[in-house]
């Protein structure tokens, strides 16, 4: 396997994901300040000009989400998916949530261009982040989180996803301390050897 990635963006979640499962894969490196997403030999292997791709085989799997559930497939031992069903429509859940919503509006602050073309449209939805950060920061603090984690004590690959996410809250002038549960969530992500192992690597920034 081989995943494409950039520091500091979703994609390393996958890559906490595969060291929780105890999956090796090679780690290729883009730099969004340089345009590596849109040049001609990536957008080859993943036409959105985003990251993760993940290579399998020759394929080339996208999206956050759907790399996560690949992962946690290929090793189901190491229970990264709850096994009642109910539950993992809840972890589902939160994940779609990251995906639709909080993560979009982080994008509204360096890609403003996605949805406008005029630099008074892309300064408004820059202004906007803080607040629209922290109304996602309050729906995590008390409907995502369940305890420990996504799932209460249980480990799942909703909790790489949402470590990410709640990582730039800070960045997006969030102030953590009001949200004592993700900020407790944040500690205790930065304890375990996958993140640690990223942030040696240099995933993280």
């Amino acid at each position: 396997m081989r995943l494409y990635f950039a520091p500091g963006t979703i994609s390393v979640a996958v890559a906490i994901a595969l060291k929780e499962a105890g999956l090796t894969t090679e780690l290729v490196r883009l730099s969004f300040q340089e345009g590596d997403q849109m040049k001609p030999d990536y957008l080859a292997i993943n036409p959105k000009g985003r990251v993760p791709t993940l290579e399998v085989s020759g394929e080339y799997l996208t999206e956050t989400g759907a790399l996560l559930d690949y992962v946690a497939a290929l090793a189901p031992g190491a229970g990264l998916v709850p096994d009642a069903p109910l539950d993992a429509a809840h972890m589902r859940g939160v994940m779609y949530y990251l995906a639709s919503t909080m993560h979009v509006n982080h994008a509204h602050k360096m890609r403003g261009h996605r949805w406008a073309d005029s630099a008074e449209s892309h300064a408004d939805m820059k202004a906007k982040v803080p607040e629209t950060m922290r109304a996602s920061a309050a729906y995590v603090e008390a409907h995502c989180l369940r305890g420990d984690y996504v799932m209460g004590d249980q480990f799942s690959i909703a909790d790489p996803y949402l470590f990410i996410c709640c990582n730039w809250l800070e960045g997006d002038g969030v102030d953590i301390s009001e949200f004592p549960a993700i900020s407790a969530f944040l500690t205790r992500m930065r304890a375990r050897p996958s993140v640690q192992a990223v942030i040696a690597e240099g995933l993280m920034v």
